[in-house]
C-alpha cells in the first residue's frame, strides 16, 4: 500500500469537496446532528445544495501560507483529508492546528491515519493543538491518545477545554525539539 499525503491544489480541491458531505455524515454519528430540510449535513438550512455548502470550504484554498489542506491518497486513490491551520484560524497559543481530518472507512484501522497525521506533524514544527467530537468520543480519543502519544514520546497534554465548538478534549505538544 503506498501512502502520500500531499498538499492540495486549487485544481484538485474538488476532491475534498467530494469527501467533504461523507466526513460530515460520519461525524453524525458522534454528534447527534440530522441533515437540513435540503438533505446536507448543517445546523441551518442555508446550505440547500452540496455546491453551496462546499463554497464554504474554498478560504483552504485562498490562505496558502496560513491554512494547509492536505489530501490522503492510498494507491493514488482519494483516501481522505487533513486540514491544518495557523494564527489567527487556530487555537491561542498554538502555532499549528489539526483542524479536520477524514479517512474513508475502507482505509480505516490500517495505520493509514497515524501515517498521514505524522507525516503532516514532521512538516510543521512547533506547538500544536487538537481536539476530539464532543464526548463521549471514545474512538477518537482513543486514536490521538495512542497517535500523539507516540508521536510526542508521551510528551503531550489532554485536557478537557471550552473551544470554538464546545467544551471538548484538547491534545497539545511542541514538536520543535524532535
Amino acid at each position: 500500500m503506498d501512502i502520500a499525503i500531499r498538499l492540495s491544489t486549487e485544481k484538485d480541491a474538488y476532491i475534498i469537496k467530494n469527501l467533504y458531505p461523507l466526513y460530515l455524515h460520519d461525524l453524525s454519528e458522534q454528534n447527534g446532528t440530522l441533515p437540513n430540510k435540503h438533505g446536507i449535513y448543517e445546523e441551518s438550512d442555508e446550505y440547500v445544495t452540496l455546491n453551496d455548502q462546499c463554497e464554504v470550504l474554498n478560504i483552504w484554498w485562498t490562505k496558502p501560507n496560513a491554512l494547509f489542506p492536505f489530501l490522503i491518497l492510498v494507491d493514488d486513490n482519494p483516501a481522505g483529508f487533513i486540514f491544518v491551520a495557523t494564527p489567527p484560524y487556530c487555537l491561542k497559543g498554538n502555532d499549528y492546528f489539526l483542524n479536520e481530518i477524514f479517512l474513508l472507512r475502507p482505509y480505516r484501522g490500517k495505520g493509514i491515519a497515524e501515517e498521514a497525521v505524522t507525516n503532516v506533524f514532521d512538516r510543521f514544527k512547533g506547538k500544536w493543538g487538537l481536539f476530539t467530537c464532543p464526548s463521549p468520543d471514545v474512538t477518537g480519543e482513543k486514536f490521538w491518545r495512542k497517535t500523539v502519544s507516540r508521536y510526542s514520546n508521551g510528551n503531550f497534554t489532554e485536557e478537557y477545554e471550552d473551544t470554538i465548538d464546545g467544551n471538548k478534549l484538547v491534545f497539545r505538544f511542541d514538536n520543535s525539539s524532535f
